[in-house]
């Protein structure tokens, strides 16, 4: 399997430079060009603000890189039918020399591979809704329980049952720790009803607990990162667009992995855009503060 690694983010990773990956499919399949394109260098740049490398994970042509070039983030913003790419899907991709963007678990598998311990995203996946009688569960809680990566995100999608995915986390081992809160955040919104496993209050405490997890065990970490006050969603109200919206997903016989398409589209289209907007506004949060506990790790893990 062909691992390309880009200069810069090598350079740091064996200088013991602090650098922060990145999934790809927010920008294949997130957006429309150029918006993709431009959030997607924003990301960068906030990372780089902090003193951090970014290290952009998808394949291109078959060829799996760990960070992108400027022509070719251009060229994965704007490609046409690129292949979402998890754990199961990287054979077949590579194989037929394709473009694939990596998930949240084709993201950790790459980084861990290239020995990249944070990872900044958006939302993880989980256990879906009626998750009990369909099992339909995110890859991402596996990678979650065995790769010694450390997820920022706003938490779980909002679309999943977060109960089940918290269930499913502890289950496998994995700590839930909120930056700042002892709530689980719900993606577009700040906070749930469900509380995390530990709260820390700096990037400084998440490092120290990173490193010492890491000389014990093997595993994942979630960060769970509230989206900020002033771009939070209304609970209420978001939740009873998913409802109604899984109701009209029953109705028209869609399941599977076109539930979550849906149910986003669904989101965006009722909350007149002011999801897409949250969801920007939580990613450059999450890239952020993944940043900061990458930088803390530098000194910690000499």
């Amino acid at each position: 399997m062909r691992l390309e690694i880009k200069k810069e983010v090598l350079d740091a990773l064996q200088e013991g430079r602090g650098v922060v990956a990145l999934e790809s499919t927010i920008i294949s399949h997130g957006m429309p060009y150029p918006e993709n394109y431009e959030m997607a260098k924003k990301v960068e740049k906030i990372i780089r603000s902090e003193g951090v490398v970014p290290a952009t994970i998808a394949i291109i042509q078959g060829v799996i890189k760990v960070g992108l070039e400027d022509d070719e983030l251009l060229y994965l913003s704007q490609a046409p039918n690129v292949l979402k790419v998890s754990k199961r899907d990287f054979g077949y991709c590579v194989s037929k020399k394709l473009t694939g963007a990596t998930t949240v678990s084709g993201t950790m598998i790459v980084a861990n591979l290239a020995g990249i311990k944070v990872f900044a995203t958006g939302g993880i996946g989980g256990v879906h809704r009626d998750g009990e009688n369909t099992f339909d569960i995110s890859r991402d809680l596996e990678e979650l329980a065995s790769l010694n990566v450390a997820v920022v995100c706003a938490g779980a999608k909002s679309i999943l049952d977060l109960g089940l995915t918290l269930e499913y986390l502890e289950t496998k081992g994995v700590e839930v720790i909120g930056y700042k809160t002892s709530k689980l955040p719900a993606f577009f919104t700040k906070s749930s009803e469900f509380n995390v496993t530990h709260r820390l209050d700096s990037a400084k405490e998440i490092a120290a607990l990173l490193d010492a997890k890491w000389k014990l065990i093997n595993g994942g970490v979630v960060v769970a990162n509230p989206i900020p006050e002033k771009d939070s969603l209304d609970e209420k109200m978001i939740n009873k667009i998913i409802d109604d919206a899984l109701v009209e997903a029953t109705k028209k016989g869609i399941s599977g992995k076109e539930i979550t398409p849906f149910l986003l589209a669904k989101v965006k289209e009722l909350t007149e855009g002011k999801s897409l907007e949250a969801n920007l506004a939580l990613v450059y949060n999450n890239a952020k503060v993944a940043a900061q506990i990458a930088k803390e790790l530098e000194s910690v893990s000499k």
